[in-house]
């Protein structure tokens, strides 16, 4: 199903570009791939059916001893630093955002503690598979290749992508997107999927969003491509930029990565997740990180069983 696209009115040298080929970084993009996922298609809810659990088991019938947790009564998670409203370090030195204090609030339910640990993107989900980390928080989408890496949750947030762009240029969406146009986007993102595969594109890949934003400001770069929760997050006014387009993507839904080796902790935050939805905190939180953004009608978080409470 074709999803209308939105479109929102609103000094790094490029040396620090990782301009390197994906097939290096463990394989988090499905670059290369034969029959590459446009990720700008959308799809109903659906089609996410098969991912989405019928219901979960009931928080009192959790067994904490059997969630295989690195430090036991803690999960250890691994999140980015750079990309806020999601996941980022705040001027307290707090990691804070909408995925990582809503994972507080499901730990809460399963009487965990949690504790955060900065890394990178492209190593997040094998670093998550090698037990590195219990959790990868990072807004990450959901798709088919990254399943054959890790497990997931049920989805608790859906995805937009962006064009950001400078001001007076003549980029002004995805259709202005050509061979000649200088494209930064974050190494082994679902972004650097898009431009890499479906558009067919070589792009200028960054190792973390503030740099990616910054040699876009600087000139280096003419346009990035990028989730619109981290665009919004970065660009400012003044910063003589501003988000071209902006196009809802629910054809993968966004969720907490576990390895695939724990499916018990992958249950317990399932169950988590349905609690702090049916209490009205996802809902609350939701509001508060994202106070303009709509939910599409065709996405509901967790799992088939909970509903969102009516505000």
């Amino acid at each position: 199903m074709k999803i209308k696209a939105l479109k929102w009115l609103s000094a790094v040298p490029v040396a620090a570009a990782l301009v390197v080929s994906l097939a290096a970084c463990g394989g988090t993009a499905s670059t290369g791939s034969s029959s590459p996922t446009n990720a700008l298609e959308g799809s109903d809810q659906q089609t996410l059916d098969k991912y989405t659990t019928k219901d979960v088991t009931a928080l009192d019938k959790i067994d904490k001893a059997a969630l295989g947790l690195i430090t036991p009564g803690t999960i250890t998670v691994g999140t980015l630093s750079d990309a806020p409203p999601n996941i980022f370090i705040d001027k307290d030195g707090k990691f804070t955002g909408y995925d990582n204090e809503l994972l507080r609030a499901i730990a809460a339910k399963l009487d965990l503690k949690v504790e955060f640990k900065a890394t990178g993107f492209a190593s997040l989900l094998s670093q998550v598979q090698n037990t590195q980390f219990d959790i990868g928080s990072s807004s990450i989408s959901t798709t088919d290749a990254r399943r054959k890496t890790v497990a997931f949750t049920n989805g608790y947030d859906f995805g937009y992508m962006a064009v950001v762009a400078k001001t007076d240029a003549a980029v002004k969406g995805f259709k202005d997107l050509t061979k000649d146009t200088r494209i930064a986007v974050v190494q082994g993102t679902v972004q650097d999927d898009y431009v890499t595969n479906t558009l067919q594109i070589e792009p200028v890949r960054f190792e973390d969003y503030n740099t990616a934003y910054a040699n876009l400001k600087n000139g280096q770069v003419d346009a990035w491509v990028a989730p619109s929760q981290q665009a919004t997050g970065q660009v400012k006014e003044g910063d003589g930029t501003v988000i071209a387009e902006s196009v809802v993507n629910t054809q993968n839904f966004t969720a907490y990565a576990v390895s695939s080796k724990n499916q018990a902790l992958v249950d317990a935050l399932n169950s988590g997740l349905d609690a702090v939805i049916a209490d009205g905190t996802w809902s609350k939180l939701t509001k508060e990180w994202y106070p303009t953004r709509e939910t599409p009608a065709t996405w509901s978080p967790g799992s088939k069983a909970v509903t969102v409470p009516k505000s």
